[in-house]
């Protein structure tokens, strides 16, 4: 399996030059359908345009075929990129991301127990050190450590709707696949 450390490494410069947060990058699907998701935004929308899919796409596969070219394949399989938006139920994977999205509802899967849980659902409070703050349906707030979090995102309501109006709609209808 890939290492995703390192193709985190090779991914963000590229989209640090083109303006955009990196959010995510994940390999999903196996042996069978071997996909590289990079997820990515830019830090005043919170949002990305086709264009800026495009753009990232191409970046990362002329990185990753300048590695191939020289013997250092940073993936040495066929596998599928595909490059987006974190979309409006998001995965939350920074620390910072549970401060930004305070006051939305979230989702978090620990790595293991915490006060004998491994999920919790209620309203993001922020964060306090390295620790992230949520308020269950009972109105208890739990801190949650950030580095036992193996899975966050913030839930479909109304609110997160109404937040996370796009700023266009152009371009939504197209799809773009490159194969790796």
């Amino acid at each position: 399996m890939a290492n995703l450390a390192a193709l985190t490494a090779l991914i963000e410069p590229e989209a640090k030059a083109l303006g955009l947060d990196l959010v995510r990058v994940k390999m999903f699907g196996g042996n069978s359908d071997p996909t590289l998701q990079v997820m990515a935004e830019r830090p005043d929308t919170r949002q990305l345009t086709i264009d800026d899919c495009a753009d990232l796409s191409r970046r990362i596969s002329d990185v990753f075929d300048a590695l191939e070219a020289k013997g250092k394949d940073p993936i040495d399989y066929a596998y599928r990129l595909e490059v987006s938006s974190p979309g409006i139920d998001r995965p939350l994977t920074r620390l910072q991301d549970f401060e930004d999205w305070k006051g939305h509802e979230g989702r978090i899967t620990l790595s293991e127990k915490l006060d004998g849980r491994k999920q919790f659902k209620g309203d993001l409070a922020g964060i306090a050190d390295r620790n992230v703050l949520i308020v269950d349906a009972q109105e208890v707030q739990h801190s949650v450590p950030f580095d036992l979090i193996e899975d966050a995102k913030l839930a479909m309501t109304d609110k997160l709707i109404a937040a996370t109006a796009p700023l266009s709609a152009e371009g939504a209808d197209k799809i773009i696949e490159v194969e790796g």
